[in-house]
């Protein structure tokens, strides 16, 4: 005979509260004091009791899920729609996104269901799934600058945060990185190391952190007496910087240091640098940006800038779900500080 599941008045006993205690704290319903939440939770662990989700949604009219929307713009279709699929996935960027995420949710029983905004018709259905309380609110990940989701998920009150500033104001909550700052470091970096004629191959000038870093890079060399520097657009991938690279060095042949806007474009750089019989720091010094997997994969391993993505996606989880249970009414901002890290590239 099968034993019995665990119930709300086997947790009551055990933790020595009442039943409608032990509700508030199971409920997520906030005004139960700290020490008395601590031990119905050990006593929810002794007696491995697992909520009814489907009746603590009714309580609490929440879904318990939040949506990931990767979002885009224009209106892709097609074939077009798995491209954009796979360059997702392709990124590490977007896996360290999903790691702080997942790490915030989980021990608070949340999770993310993973959508993607591509076209008109995906973003209505990110509305409409939103406003039947399928998710309890967006995490937002735009990859470009003319993306209309966050003004649509404004004007219809849904709460959502998004990552990264949007390059037109809307009154939603964001995280962001000080990109100029980042720039300002890997040009410091590069003059420190007696680089005389840098360059830059920076990401889709489309994109506001592309733009922030490629500022910070000329401004700081401008300011030590640099007035022109030559500059390749990527598309934030490898083979772009690899492209990219080779065509900085087709025009500015003398090159010895490069800023590279992401780490996937600084390791095509340093591909094509090699390509040309040419070494890496020695002949050209490089600089990323990210801080992920690939800058410690890569030969050599990357001197990158660090955005401290874990970081600051666990921020944006923090912040809808403060939106979510109506502790914070008013849109906000967190801005995170990137740090550089040396290691063999430069």
């Amino acid at each position: 005979m099968s034993r019995q599941a665990p119930t709300l008045e086997d947790v009551a006993r055990e933790a020595g509260v009442s039943r409608a205690t032990v509700s508030r704290v199971v409920n997520g319903i906030r005004n139960v004091d700290p020490e008395i939440q601590e031990v119905v939770r050990r006593a929810i662990e002794r007696t491995g009791y697992a909520p009814n989700r489907a009746a603590r949604s009714l309580v609490t009219r929440r879904a318990e899920t939040v949506a990931l929307v990767v979002s885009g713009a224009g209106d892709i279709t097609g074939e077009g729609q798995d491209t954009f699929a796979t360059g997702v996935f392709a990124d590490p960027f977007f896996g360290r996104v999903v790691g702080g995420i997942v790490g915030f949710l989980r021990p608070r029983s949340m999770h993310p269901v993973l959508m993607f905004s591509e076209s008109a018709e995906a973003r209505e259905e990110v509305l409409t799934y939103l406003r039947q309380g399928r998710a309890d609110g967006a995490l937002v990940v735009s990859t470009h600058a003319d993306d209309p989701l966050p003004a649509l998920l404004a004007d219809a009150g849904l709460p959502a945060v998004l990552f990264a500033r949007p390059s037109r104001p809307v009154p939603l909550s964001y995280v962001d990185l000080a990109h100029r700052d980042g720039g300002r470091l890997a040009a410091e970096h590069l003059l420190a190391r007696g680089c005389r004629r840098p360059a830059t191959v920076c990401g889709p000038l489309d994109v506001a952190a592309s733009q922030e870093r490629l500022a910070g890079f000329r401004d700081t060399l401008a300011r030590h007496g640099h007035p022109h520097v030559p500059v390749a657009e990527g598309e934030f991938t490898l083979d772009s910087g690899l492209a990219a690279m080779s065509d900085l060095l087709a025009r500015q042949p003398g090159l010895d240091g490069v800023f590279a806007a992401n780490d996937l474009m600084a390791q095509g750089v340093c591909e094509a640098v090699q390509q040309q019989g040419l070494r890496v720091p020695e002949d050209i010094a490089v600089v990323g940006f990210d801080d992920s997997s690939v800058a410690v994969t890569c030969h050599p391993r990357l001197t990158t800038i660090r955005q401290p993505v874990e970081e600051m996606a666990a921020e944006m989880a923090r912040l809808l779900d403060e939106h979510i249970h109506g502790v914070r009414a008013e849109p906000t901002s967190v801005v995170f500080d990137p740090e550089l890290i040396v290691r063999d590239s430069a």
